[in-house]
């Protein structure tokens, strides 16, 4: 029930954010997607109040790549990139890649998580992801450690 909740007020969120002069950018509909598809990453682990948590952290970080990265790439390129990203966090050997590509020419991207590290008794990583857009790239880097609840956070 409180997964539909948040559903609901990202959906409101987007609708006021339309209203507002200029309707909503790329990279507002980014944060939006973003954040809500992390919040339902975030929603498959934990339980009970846990649930509620991994949630949370799941929107904040998807929020974040969300932002970065939706102002160039569509929904679905969106989606891509930030699913890959959690994988290579999750489950990615030090420094190996981790590649998602477009359906569209010149839009791609690769993940590097770095090794593991414990900080306050969390498994951290940091990572840099390569986003492609016709050529050019943007770097993104970040640190981000894994929460009690199983959900990824960018710190």
């Amino acid at each position: 029930m409180k997964t539909y909740s948040l559903l609901a007020i990202s959906v409101l969120a987007a609708m006021l954010a339309s209203c507002g002069p200029g309707g909503m950018t790329n990279q507002d509909s980014g944060t939006i997607i973003g954040a809500v598809g992390g919040g339902i990453i975030g929603n498959q682990f934990g339980s009970g109040k846990g649930r509620v948590a991994a949630t949370a952290a799941g929107v904040i970080i998807g929020g974040i790549i969300g932002n970065s990265i939706g102002r160039d790439l569509d929904e679905e390129e969106r989606r891509m990139a930030m699913d890959a990203e959690y994988q290579a966090l999750e489950y990615g050997r030090d420094n190996e890649p981790r590649r998602w590509r477009s359906s569209r020419e010149g839009r791609y991207g690769v993940i590097k998580p770095g090794r593991r590290y414990t900080y306050q008794s969390q498994t951290c990583r940091e990572f840099e992801h390569e986003v492609y857009i016709d050529g050019e790239p943007e770097i993104i880097r970040g640190k981000a450690c894994r929460q009690y609840d199983g959900a990824w956070k960018q710190i």
